[in-house]
């Protein structure tokens, strides 16, 4: 620097507490809600190697205790949650006395609330709370617990308001939609919302002959691995109706504006159809970790490619509408979406149930559908205005349901 010029040279620690402030990685916490299933486990890979960028500040689980210890171990959060209360001293000993153990609805809340973004992992209806909580604390949330969103639409609408809060699907179809929405700024411009389904592992089997497929065959999906009741609905392709309802939810699109299409192949995720006859589609190879990823980074893409396509290699794509008379379920989804209220929520919990029931041999594969139907034929057209009346409407759906089930088993 040229001497006069009335500016002082730094000195050499002034000099390296500026690189460092600008040169510094910001670690962004998470927590993560189901961090032994399968969205839970691959949170946990990318955290690994995030070189920093990501650290675990809460962890929760179901029933894996000896996982959620080793990942304790490796991870070291601020606190633990487990989903049953009587086991939380089972894993109070298993993760040591210097990580806090919190336990039920309430641990589950209490951790989503502070984290800079928190991924809902959690299974089912159990995953409104960390829903809820992550929003109304004003978090980034990454939902892959399509239930909540679901059952009580009107609840988290309401706490997506909140300033701050934000909500990522962690999903391949709505990844793909928010990617896909990202390329317009004017929503006028988008004429429907196009959902792709594998098919599961019964695409193009005719209603016949699904009478007597078996828990192994509805369980073994061609394309994606994921628990047993997401596969089961899945092959069902009740799965894919409550994607309807979720991306209703999300996007504010009108049922009569989202389609369901059938691409076996899984790499087309979505697409987004356009006024101007245009359709943006997100593609990319089977990998949940490219969602993950894409909730924990946004505005920013990870530095790190999950499910890259290779372009230089042959390449088929096919697409079909799905057989509705088939796979019953969709159409009993669009079905409880128009009516709105606590119809989702009465639909999700009633499937819950019948899904339940056909893992234990107690149902067979066609008669997910028909339960579903009878019990949604009962709905009282309450309304979601309230948490207790989406709780009373998930209670008394799984009562209709267990009663239903118990009638046609008293028949055989």
């Amino acid at each position: 620097m040229p001497v006069g010029s009335g500016r002082s040279i730094p000195r050499a620690g002034e000099l390296q507490a500026t690189l460092v402030r600008l040169f510094a990685v910001t670690t962004t916490t998470v927590s993560v809600m189901g961090s032994t299933g399968s969205i839970g486990t691959q949170t946990l890979d990318i955290v690994r190697r995030s070189e920093g960028r990501f650290s675990v500040q809460a962890l929760a689980a179901g029933s894996n205790i000896s996982l959620l210890a080793k990942q304790v171990a490796e991870f070291q959060p601020d606190v633990v949650v487990v989903a049953d209360p009587e086991r939380r001293l089972e894993a109070a000993d298993a993760v040591g006395p210097a990580t806090p153990v919190l336990s039920g609805q309430e641990g589950l809340a209490e951790a989503s609330a502070s984290a800079d973004v928190v991924i809902n992992g959690v299974m089912g209806f159990a995953g409104l709370a960390v829903t809820l909580s992550a929003l109304e604390n004003g978090r980034r949330l990454g939902l892959a617990n399509k239930e909540s969103l679901i059952a009580a639409g009107p609840l988290v609408q309401e706490a997506r308001r909140t300033p701050g809060a934000e909500l990522l699907p962690v999903d391949s179809e709505h990844c793909a939609l928010h990617q896909c929405l990202r390329a317009t700024e004017n929503e006028q411009g988008v004429d429907r919302l196009v959902l792709t389904a594998s098919g599961g592992p019964f695409r193009g089997r005719t209603a016949s002959e699904l009478k007597t497929v078996t828990v192994d065959a509805a369980l073994a999906h061609p394309t994606w691995s994921m628990g047993p009741k997401i596969t089961i609905d899945s092959s069902t392709l009740m799965n894919k109706g409550l994607e309807v309802i979720e991306a209703h939810e999300l996007y504010g699109v009108d049922y009569d504006r989202i389609e369901v299409v059938v691409h076996p192949q899984s790499i087309v995720h979505s697409m987004v159809a356009y006024t101007d006859g245009s359709t943006i589609a997100q593609l990319s190879q089977p990998d949940m970790r490219l969602c993950i990823a894409y909730a924990l980074s946004f505005p920013d893409r990870f530095d790190l490619p999950f499910g890259e396509m290779r372009w230089d290699e042959a390449l088929s794509l096919t697409f079909e509408p799905p057989d509705r008379g088939a796979f019953r379920c969709l159409d009993l989804a669009y079905e409880a979406g128009r009516q709105g209220g606590t119809a989702p929520a009465w639909l999700s919990a009633t499937n819950e149930v019948s899904v339940q029931a056909f893992l234990d041999g107690l149902l067979s594969w066609p008669a997910i559908a028909e339960v579903n139907d009878a019990v949604l034929q009962q709905h009282d057209g309450g309304k979601a205005d309230s948490l207790d009346a989406v709780l009373d409407a998930d209670h008394r759906s799984r009562l209709a349901a267990n009663t239903v089930i118990q009638q046609r088993c008293d028949l055989m």
